[in-house]
């Protein structure tokens, strides 16, 4: 037997326990957690999604009825005003906060005087939670005690900003405030975008002669174009689930007005006790969900391993 067979037929020296143990601590910490999102995710999705098939009414009971409670949802003209809602409301509220941050975020990029007091003005916002904005914009939607009754009283008598309260406006009122909720977030991403360019790319350009419009058309805005596309992505997530807000600022009225999803789904599990139609909801919200995220997430591995395989 030669020496390379010898090497080859010894065993490998079993490893110390310290090592071992080192290397299992990852797999110990994140285990749980793993273990507990798996359950979340995708185990209470099963369920809810088979509920939604049983006639689940007060409590849960697992008699098979098929796709009646979906054909029951979109017969119902308030399921159908709340999905509405959320194509209106994500439309003008991803719009009008990528917009608004965007501007913040250019004007800010400037090197204006107080920057870091800017930011955090901006930024405060997003650190009120919904339930808050919610509630202080309704204050000020008030025409009793708000801004329309503050107006009136310098002598503007004829001034109107009742929005919550009039049925064919209150959806803007919801807009308006998710947009003043969370342009500071998009303003964060994209002034992070924004610095984090090139400055030899800005540079080539200003001894080209280009403006400073010119440079955020050409060069600026399409090398952070993935950031776009994120932003849209995370604002959406928070278009579909909104019910925080609008329970604070409307709940839901005036009438049927300003119904969401997400506040359709709490009626029909908690107030009326149709659990099995409210699961219907609450999947139909699920796919809308879906439409959004596979396609993003595709989209990211897609564009990973084409940048891997430019190496």
């Amino acid at each position: 037997m030669s020496n390379h067979d010898l090497i080859l037929s010894t065993p490998a020296p079993a490893r110390p326990w310290r090592e071992r143990l080192g290397s299992a601590v990852p797999l110990l910490v994140l285990g749980p957690s793993l273990v507990a999102s798996f359950v979340y995710v995708f185990v209470f999705t099963g369920w809810t999604l088979y509920i939604s098939l049983s006639n689940s009414s007060l409590l849960p009971t697992y008699g098979f009825v098929g796709l009646d409670n979906y054909a029951s949802l979109w017969a119902n003209r308030r399921w159908n005003i709340a999905y509405n809602n959320l194509f209106l409301f994500s439309g003008f509220y991803i719009v009008g906060s990528m917009a608004v941050g965007l501007l913040l975020a250019i004007l800010i990029d400037q090197r204006v005087r107080a920057e870091a007091v800017w930011r955090t003005i901006f930024l405060y916002p997003l650190a009120v939670s919904f339930i808050v904005t919610g509630t202080v914009w309704s204050w000020l939607y008030n025409p009793t005690d708000g801004i329309q009754a503050m107006v009136r009283g310098l002598g503007w008598t004829n001034f109107s900003f009742a929005l919550a309260s009039d049925r064919r406006y209150a959806i803007y009122a919801v807009i308006i405030t998710g947009v003043w909720q969370s342009s500071g977030f998009a303003m964060a991403l994209f002034l992070a975008g924004l610095r984090s360019v090139d400055s030899d790319l800005v540079k080539a350009a200003q001894i080209d002669g280009a403006s400073t419009v010119r440079i955020y058309r050409k060069v600026l805005l399409p090398t952070i174009a993935p950031i776009f596309l994120a932003v849209a992505v995370i604002q959406i997530q928070f278009a579909i689930k909104t019910f925080d807000l609008v329970a604070a600022l409307t709940k839901g009225g005036p009438g049927i007005s300003t119904t969401f999803p997400a506040i359709y789904v709490y009626d029909l599990m908690f107030q009326r006790g149709q659990i099995g139609e409210g699961a219907a909801a609450a999947i139909m919200m699920l796919a809308a969900l879906a439409v959004v995220l596979v396609p993003y997430s595709l989209w990211v591995v897609w564009r990973r391993r084409k940048e891997a395989g430019h190496g």
